[in-house]
């Protein structure tokens, strides 16, 4: 089995937005002139960090059973997506799953510091290219600030990804499917990446391969 992403070598997206946005200006600049792209697949900016005596209040509300872990469905009741609906609750999976390092199925205060910043940053990033300050990201919005990650997709494709995460059907995506996307499109880029070691942006894998591949990302 053969994919193609592109006809000549392959500019793939930065790979970490926590090693890029720590890296000293110099350096960045590097990046770019090492054939990738100058963008990263994730947001850059340094959020401003709160009190941690505050942060932990923030803990405490959302830590209903007072357990001294949150779980994803008191996570989901704490977060907003910008509408009265809420949060993804494969979202909310998908980023207690990321930050859930001693793999209890929940995270720990310190765990939940590293995910505030981690949401805080996703939302700097949405509301830079919601344009309109609408609150969600059109088909136009998208397709700038998946070209600004690096990414370089055409208008079916594009279409694709507003079908599969435009949840409400009505031609945008919120900021917690707005999260999911970029996730798990960075995963699967990840995920070929691995297989394109020439950097052609082709793979010759098996069936089996295949699967394992889809299957092994945060999906």
């Amino acid at each position: 089995m053969s994919w193609n992403m592109n006809n000549n070598r392959q500019n793939y997206p930065y790979q970490n937005y926590q090693q890029y946005s720590q890296q000293p200006q110099q350096q960045q600049q590097q990046f770019h002139h090492h054939n990738l792209p100058q963008y990263p697949s994730y947001p850059t900016n340094q959020p401003y960090m709160p009190n941690p005596q505050w942060l932990r209040s923030v803990f405490d509300k959302v830590d209903k059973d007072k357990s001294g872990q949150i779980s994803s469905n008191e996570l989901q009741g704490a977060l907003s997506n910008g509408t009265w609906k809420p949060f993804n609750p494969e979202t909310v999976r998908l980023m207690i799953g990321m930050f859930d390092k001693d793999k209890t199925g929940s995270i720990n205060f310190e765990e939940f510091s590293h995910l505030w910043r981690y949401v805080t940053d996703w939302l700097n990033c949405f509301r830079s290219f919601d344009r309109d300050n609408s609150g969600n990201i059109d088909p136009n919005e998208l397709r700038q600030a998946l070209t600004t990650f690096g990414y370089r997709f055409t208008d079916s494709f594009l279409q694709i990804l507003m079908k599969r995460y435009d949840r409400e059907g009505k031609g945008h995506v919120t900021f917690d499917d707005f999260i999911q996307l970029c996730v798990q499109l960075q995963s699967l880029t990840n995920a070929f990446r691995q297989h394109d070691t020439d950097m052609d942006g082709w793979i010759k894998i098996s069936y089996e391969q295949f699967l394992t591949m889809v299957l092994n990302i945060a999906l």
